[in-house]
């Protein structure tokens, strides 16, 4: 199974973070796209330990009560890898290749990339568009990740009930997700260099776009559990009641100036950190907007705490700003989830490619 897939059926998107199982479903009327139903479904604790699932068995039972909650009746799902876990390389061929030829060329041409042997690595390809030095050519980007990756996700979800059809990489859903953000940045985002960060359980990833394409992207450690376990090791309390205190309040008075604002500080400066990485290594001299993802987006004045130490404008990502939603989907609960709904929204949307 390629790491694109196949088209044209429509598809629950399957994100599987460290600390949640994502899923979601978007239909469309007319040119509108509606959220037809999502859950998240926390996981135990290591079951996916920075992106790689440990626990199969564990992660497929949490994708079954997914399923049962969200009401979806659809059984094909779209998953992604991280970007940690793939290879991807744009390499010119002929523009006058047929499909299946350029195919065989490129499994040769993968030999020379690819620092393992073909058999135990999944391949795709797909085509971008004539190349911008060479007219004859056109540039195709090649992506390539471990066998084992691409298989304990695909296994995972059949002990959920649901068959993979598409397994894409990270970033390119969150790519996929940014372009309906875009419509509500100034000039659709054109021309802009845009920070798109990602704060999960237990990794930070930024994803820059200049003219909504993703022309950098980093991981590191460092996420919500961090404020979890701190709440637990505090307040005597185990890490599931630590988790619930997080989301749902009732923890004592010096709870935010001693424990949420020093997190909030912690995270301003991993993101600051991130974006002095990204200058260093890049020609774009400043980042214009930052798009604030991830389940610890949710953090009421994380963003402008971010905001203050970078200098840069920073916005609470919501991909179903201008969606509509069904009427089994409670509204209140979609938009506090939202900014952790990226990924899981780009690998919805591979249903209307």
């Amino acid at each position: 199974m390629g790491l694109f897939g196949n088209r044209h059926i429509p598809l629950l998107g399957l994100d599987i973070s460290s600390a949640a199982v994502k899923l979601l479903e978007i239909g469309k009327s007319g040119d509108r796209y509606r959220v037809e139903a999502y859950a998240v479904e926390p996981l135990p604790p290591n079951s996916v330990v920075e992106k790689a699932i440990t626990d199969e068995a564990a992660v497929g039972e949490a994708i079954r009560r997914a399923v049962s909650r969200s009401g979806t009746r659809l059984k094909h799902a779209a998953v992604a890898v991280a970007g940690s876990a793939v290879i991807t390389k744009v390499i010119p061929m002929p523009a006058d290749l047929p499909d299946e030829d350029m195919e065989s060329q490129l499994q040769l041409e993968a030999d020379q990339y690819i620092p393992y042997p073909l058999e135990e690595v999944n391949l795709d390809f797909q085509v971008m568009g004539r190349s911008e030095t060479d007219p004859t050519k056109v540039d195709v980007l090649l992506a390539a990740s471990r066998s084992e990756n691409v298989d304990v996700r695909v296994a995972a979800a059949e002990l959920g009930g649901l068959t993979v059809k598409i397994v894409d990489v990270e970033a390119f859903a969150m790519e996929n997700a940014f372009a309906l953000l875009a419509e509500d940045m100034p000039d659709g985002g054109a021309d802009r260099t845009i920070a798109l960060v990602d704060i999960g359980a237990t990794m930070t990833t930024l994803s820059v776009l200049h003219d909504l394409k993703i022309i950098y992207a980093r991981e590191q450690v460092f996420g919500g559990r961090q404020l979890t376990e701190e709440i637990q090791r505090r307040y005597g309390l185990s890490y599931e009641e630590a988790g619930l205190a997080k989301r749902q309040g009732g923890l004592p008075d010096n709870y935010v100036p001693e424990v949420l604002d020093p997190f909030k500080e912690a995270m301003s400066q991993q993101v600051s950190r991130s974006l002095q990485f990204f200058y260093s290594s890049s020609q774009y001299g400043h980042v214009d907007h930052i798009l604030l993802a991830g389940g610890c987006a949710s953090i009421a004045g994380a963003d402008r705490v971010i905001a203050e130490r970078t200098g840069v404008p920073v916005t609470i990502a919501n991909p179903f700003a201008r969606m509509s939603t069904s009427s089994r989907v409670r509204s209140s609960s979609l938009a506090n989830d939202a900014p952790a709904l990226m990924i899981a929204t780009g690998l919805a949307l591979r249903s209307f490619d």
